[in-house]
């Protein structure tokens, strides 16, 4: 995973959660929703690339082509 992609990542989810505070304190349930959303979205991404590039070590790892 590249540098750029685990920094939208974590732009995305410091967005987000930015999003949801900034609803909880206006009581705005739109942006709160579209923040937990948007946080969530991120760490869903993130989560599926460090578990691709774990595969990618594991089948560099037992030599397998």
């Amino acid at each position: 995973m590249g540098f750029a992609t685990k920094t939208k990542n974590l732009v995305d989810e410091l967005t987000g959660a930015t999003k949801e505070r900034v609803g909880d304190v206006c009581g705005d349930e739109r942006l709160r929703v579209e923040g937990v959303r948007q946080r969530d979205d991120a760490r869903a991404r993130q989560a599926r690339e460090e578990r691709a590039e774990q595969s990618d070590h594991e089948w560099d790892r037992t030599g397998a082509q």
